[in-house]
């Protein structure tokens, strides 16, 4: 693993400076990358989500690419600010990494889910961008990988993962804008979905409705419910069913012309 510095000067930093941490294929097949981002409700950071699917996808002879980034007591836009800067920074760089800029995916769980899925459909600028001219890459990825993922915003559906929305938003209480089966448009990336239908930490309703709004776009996307499973299973080793979504996803890209 090699940590990169995304930023010469890190924008509204206070103690904690995101990075990514690249690991490459040792027998690489692809031109694909993927960035990565651990779950953790905005609070912390899951190894198991970051550091185990990159080894996956070095297994299958990808390059991947973790972002490290900030969560509470940083509020929005700020985990977003170092998503779209991973995202740019992979982009801007893929020449040195042997990396096709327009096959570039990101990948989430949970509310690392949340912020994949954010990425992929929030457009608005926000603040802190625009310090250098890589800020002037897209940020939207090309396709986008969700597990057990935080979507829908805290009302009265009562699916929201509630405790992810208040880390990442304080006091703002304006989490529609932050939700992203709301932002999804005709041109939101495709997207590989999974979960299981008895989450007890993240509603599978969510998955659902992220999905309903790809298909009511008109977005091909691939979506797999296992039918149990506790929540944050990352690669389920020790769940012979659950664990062929590794399988479903390699396909996928296969499927994708990435691999």
């Amino acid at each position: 693993m090699i940590e990169i510095q995304m930023w010469d000067n890190v924008p509204a930093v206070d103690g904690f400076s995101p990075v990514l941490e690249y690991y490459p294929a040792e027998k690489k097949k692809t031109d694909a990358t993927v960035v990565i981002f651990p779950g953790g409700g905005y609070a912390g950071r899951a190894g198991h989500e970051g550091e185990g699917y990159a080894l996956f996808l070095n297994s299958i002879g990808m390059d991947a690419f973790v972002c490290e980034y900030r969560v509470s007591p940083y509020r929005f836009p700020i985990p977003l600010l170092d998503a779209r800067r991973a995202v740019r920074y992979v982009r801007a760089n893929a020449e040195k990494y042997g990396i096709d800029p327009n096959k570039v995916a990101v990948m989430g769980s949970s509310a690392g889910g949340h912020l994949a899925a954010f990425v992929s459909t929030y457009r608005d600028p926000i603040e802190y961008e625009g310090a250098d001219e890589i800020d002037a890459i897209c940020p939207i990825p090309n396709a986008t990988i969700l597990c057990y993922p935080v979507i829908h915003h805290p009302d009265e559906t009562n699916v929201a993962h509630v405790g992810s929305y208040e880390n990442l938003m304080g006091e703002n209480k304006d989490y529609e804008k932050v939700s992203p089966d709301l932002l999804v448009t005709d041109t939101t990336p495709t997207a590989f979905i999974w979960h299981t239908s008895d989450d007890g930490g993240v509603n599978v309703i969510n998955s659902y409705l992220y999905a309903t709004a790809l298909r009511n776009h008109n977005i091909e996307h691939e979506m797999h419910v296992f039918p149990n499973g506790p929540h944050g299973l990352g690669l389920a080793k020790n769940d012979h069913h659950v664990s062929q979504w590794t399988v479903s996803l390699t396909n996928w890209f296969v499927y994708l012309g990435w691999l």
